[in-house]
């Protein structure tokens, strides 16, 4: 989103508001109206790749300390560099027969894949110039729906309250990713619209300690954009700084919501992946402390 925009917050009334270019209303709005605010784009201003163009790891000019978001699923492993999310900060896409979106949000530092399959119905979303605790809100083509990108699920419209689920996207460098997945593709940079992937719109900003959009609730105990890896099981929720697993030796145990985790962390990469004892590798969003906290206040949060 860009930044330097000037937002009205509007109390509900019970009628439609417009949003952007949206028309809301608190009867069919899971969060308060009040709330959303334009990003400063319209909807589609930042536009999502839809016919992703990938390249063999040979074929790429991705360096190898650049960062990537990357999903192993139905076999397939590919990688999106968020060089190119950050312009985009939506992929479109297919694994195998399974339709996937690949959000990241530049605000919140969160890159979440879900599952775009709901009963029969595969969703392709776009991005609406909209946020709700500086978070990206996707919007479904079909029912313009709103999706908020840290809830998981419908916020506004005909899909209110549906749930997406969220695969286990990891955020690492290049140069493990291929380690781990030599048969990885990459995304390009041919997505079919001109812009300068090499600059980052958004520098200094991981830095700095300003937040640029409202947000219902904050706490300091870390810097606001200190990296968490976030799990939900069962309805709780904990938080896993990347400044307390740094204190560690890399692999760790934890024991949350009645289940044993196991932790893998790897400093050089700044990366983490969460099994339970049977191996299965948790979905865990990766985003800055502010969001993960504006969203969930109640989380706990793990100390080594």
């Amino acid at each position: 989103m860009v930044t330097g925009w000037a937002y009205l917050a509007q109390p509900s009334t019970g009628h439609a508001v417009r949003k952007g270019d949206f028309e809301l209303s608190p009867d069919t709005s899971a969060i308060p109206i009040e709330e959303i605010h334009s990003g400063g784009p319209p909807k589609d201003g930042i536009p999502s790749i839809d016919k992703p163009v990938f390249l063999t790891p040979d074929k790429s000019s991705q360096q190898d300390q650049d960062r990537i978001l990357g999903l192993m699923w139905n076999g397939v492993a590919k990688a999106y560099p968020i060089n190119i999310m950050n312009w985009h900060e939506i992929v479109n896409d297919q694994f195998g027969k399974e339709p996937v979106v690949i959000t990241y949000c530049p605000l919140c530092g969160s890159g979440v894949a879900f599952e775009a399959q709901v009963g029969d119905e595969t969703l392709q979303f776009g991005v609406s110039g909209l946020l709700y605790n500086s978070d990206v809100l996707l919007y479904d083509r079909k029912t313009e729906s709103l999706w908020s990108q840290l809830l998981s699920r419908a916020v506004t419209g005909k899909m209110k309250g549906t749930r997406l689920k969220v695969l286990p996207l990891m955020v690492t460098t290049w140069a493990e990713w291929k380690q781990l997945y030599p048969e990885t593709v990459v995304l390009s940079r041919d997505t079919g619209h001109f812009r300068d992937y090499d600059r980052d719109p958004y520098a200094g900003y991981e830095t700095s300690q300003g937040i640029y959009f409202p947000v219902s609730k904050k706490d300091p105990r870390y810097h606001p954009k200190e990296q968490v890896l976030g799990l939900e099981i069962n309805g709780q929720f904990k938080a896993y700084p990347l400044a307390e697993l740094s204190l560690t030796k890399g692999k760790l145990k934890d024991e949350f919501a009645g289940q044993v985790l196991r932790i893998e962390y790897n400093p050089a990469s700044q990366s983490a992946r969460f099994y339970d004892l049977e191996g299965t590798e948790l979905a865990v969003i990766r985003t800055f402390w502010f969001a993960w906290y504006a969203f969930h206040p109640e989380t706990a949060v793990y100390k080594p």
